[in-house]
């Protein structure tokens, strides 16, 4: 018997190592707060460096910021941090120090990937970004492949002692779930976010069209990657439609009446929560359009679910022009994923 942690991979936490008490709540994936930050080091032309080392965007969803906002925020956690008595971790990390007593502060190289501060070619932390973001490498996890022993539970958890066996973030660890192991293998996960995600074997294919560059596994030091394009969940999409509509029907009515609703000329245009990729705009703001006065609330929620379909397709189509190989099936998991209206149109 062994245990895995897959988790949010963007969430950050700060804590003591001597109690293991964080020094301040956890910053989780959806929080923008550090938009205008991300803004300034765009401007100072900085993203450049970002994207080819790390593949990803300067974007407040990664986890780097975060981190760099709570050591300014808390009084003497920088100093704190750059004398070694804090730690810094994802969920997954916070937890493997928690249930081995302290003793391995680690994290897997899909986790360590979403912080801006790991170069994903390289596969390690990175002296040039830690400075542009300001983090002190002190603070920072050992990473590992994905599939591998890192330690065991305290024994007085479980009875006894059992081994931590591998560590994925979420997105991945569906990818891996659906069996996603060979080039040109898709998943797209429907639940609090949206996740698409192309296994691109051992070539890192750098996109043109802002989309994600990722680790998808490292098992035995050998690395996978994957392309990849989170985007805003269909919950709030159809949710926010039906405060607009004023309508009180639960989550599974909503998805009912969309789905019984009748095709009109209404569309959603996402971005109630900033819009990720490919626009990657952190202030844009949800847009209706099309309506008219035989409009009604589901036509509303109905749209809401049909722009998940629309936006899935723009994203493998952008994947194909970057030159991804092509997707013959897109696995779907999720809490939206039985709705057939979410589901990718084909293309």
């Amino acid at each position: 018997m062994a245990l895995g942690i897959t988790n949010q991979r963007e969430t950050a936490v700060i804590w003591e190592r001597a109690t293991g008490r964080p020094i301040h709540r956890a910053i989780v994936w959806q929080d923008r707060r550090t938009a205008d930050e991300c803004a300034a080091l765009k401007a100072a032309g900085a993203e450049p460096l970002v994207r080819k080392k790390t593949g990803l965007l300067l974007d407040p969803y990664f986890s780097g910021t975060k981190v760099a906002w709570m050591l300014d925020h808390v009084a003497g956690a920088r100093s704190r941090a750059e004398r070694g008595e804090l730690a810094f971790g994802t969920i997954d990390s916070f937890l493997l120090w928690r249930l081995t007593g302290g003793r391995v502060h680690a994290t897997d190289v899909t986790n360590a990937s979403r912080t801006l501060l790991f170069d994903i070619h390289a596969q390690s932390w990175d002296e040039e970004l830690l400075s542009l973001i300001r983090v002190p490498r002190a603070l920072l996890p050992e990473v590992r492949d994905s599939s591998e022993v890192y330690g065991a539970t305290d024994a007085a958890l479980f009875g006894r002692a059992l081994p931590i066996a591998g560590i994925a973030g979420d997105q991945q660890a569906a990818l891996i779930g659906q069996a996603c192991f060979m080039p040109g293998m898709a998943k797209s996960t429907y639940g609090t976010g949206c996740f698409l995600l192309l296994n691109t074997g051992e070539v890192a294919v750098t996109s043109e069209n802002r989309m994600l560059t990722t680790p998808a596994y490292r098992i035995g030091g050998r690395i996978s990657y994957a392309m990849e394009d989170p985007f805003s969940s269909p919950e709030r999409r159809s949710s926010g439609c039906a405060t607009v509509s004023r309508s009180s029907a639960t989550r599974p009515n909503r998805r009912r009446r969309g789905a019984r609703a009748g095709q009109s000329r209404c569309v959603h245009g996402a971005g109630v929560r900033g819009a990720r990729a490919p626009h990657w705009e952190p202030n844009a703001r949800g847009l209706i359009c099309g309506l008219t006065l035989d409009a009604s609330g589901a036509h509303l929620v109905r749209a809401a679910l049909e722009s998940v379909a629309f936006q899935t397709l723009d994203l493998t189509q952008a994947m194909q022009r970057d030159g991804a190989r092509r997707a013959d099936a897109i696995r779907v998991d999720g809490g939206h994923g039985g709705q057939w209206l979410v589901l990718p149109v084909p293309g």
